[in-house]
């Protein structure tokens, strides 16, 4: 087949969504074994589609692990997050990813002066309803809530860089969010075919309507 009628496909992975899905998809990994994970679902949507592709790079966009200390609102305890076990996680995990032929990280910044705890959805709305009282929270029952900085900007950039030199045609986003609408139209104005890849989720409408296809492939996914 001529080179002409290969598709030459970026994918861009919405960092945080991926960790979140992988997690309650397949359950809690080490760092290096959650890249290699990823790396194997990514090319997937080269290898497996009847079309044929050519991987331009996979782009992973996330932030670093926050590594200010944040008093707890209940215990009054100061936790250090940059000693904290996540925080050692997520940097060999981008470490690791770092090392995968064809990948590129993109990471924003975290707004660590404005983190604080905030209760989880699920409490609040337990607490709102009266099925729990305040005097039965619990430490777990909070979240740290900490703003991600440069990652929409990044994407952007990315797509706009791809669409002016006609690197690509086409893209493969894995993510959940419709805040990647912006991203979708602009690299579809541009002539490249965009399918999203949501990972067992179900889209927002408003993506689903601006995107080219949807494209998964969780179930052929073979974990040791």
């Amino acid at each position: 087949m001529e080179a002409k009628n290969i598709r030459k496909t970026a994918i861009l992975v919405d960092g945080g969504y991926y960790r979140v899905r992988s997690r309650d998809i397949w359950g809690n990994r080490a760092a290096p074994d959650r890249a290699d994970e990823l790396y194997a679902y990514c090319m997937l949507h080269i290898t497996e589609p009847n079309e044929p592709r050519d991987l331009y790079r996979i782009f992973y966009y996330d932030c670093p692990p926050m590594t200010r200390t944040v008093r707890h609102p209940l215990t009054g305890n100061d936790i250090d997050y940059s000693s904290a076990s996540g925080t050692a996680w997520s940097n060999t995990l981008y470490r690791c990813l770092s090392e995968k032929p064809k990948t590129a990280l993109r990471m924003g910044e975290l707004a660590e002066s404005t983190a604080n705890y905030v209760l989880k959805d699920s409490v609040l709305g337990d607490l709102l309803s009266g099925r729990k009282s305040v005097s039965d929270l619990k430490e777990t029952d909070f979240r740290i809530d900490v703003k991600q900085k440069g990652v929409d900007m990044r994407i952007g950039l990315d797509v706009a860089s791809m669409a002016e030199k006609g690197i690509v045609n086409q893209i493969v986003l894995i993510a959940g969010d419709s805040d990647f609408l912006p991203v979708v139209k602009m690299a579809r104005k541009n002539g490249i075919e965009v399918l999203l890849d949501p990972m067992k989720q179900f889209p927002k409408r408003n993506m689903v309507e601006h995107v080219d296809g949807i494209e998964s492939y969780t179930e052929k996914m073979y974990l040791a």
